[in-house]
């Protein structure tokens, strides 16, 4: 198992379904519905996670998740 795939399995635990996590709509509704986090709006969905204010582990498995080519 990648690395990848072990984050992309981890954060979809978190959010009880399976999302596509480069799919930038999707992450975001699954966030806001799933975990009640709203992320700020920026140019792009790696600024919002980064910017974010939540504590929630998710943001940083995002970050790690989407920092893979």
């Amino acid at each position: 198992m990648t690395m990848k795939t072990f984050l992309h399995t981890r954060i979809c635990n978190f959010l009880g379904k399976v999302v596509d996590l480069n799919l930038d709509s999707e992450l975001e509704v699954a966030l806001r519905e799933q975990l009640n986090i709203r992320l700020p709006q920026r140019a792009n969905m790696n600024e919002s996670l980064s910017s974010s204010n939540s504590d929630h582990e998710i943001i940083g498995l995002l970050l790690q998740y989407r920092s893979f080519p």
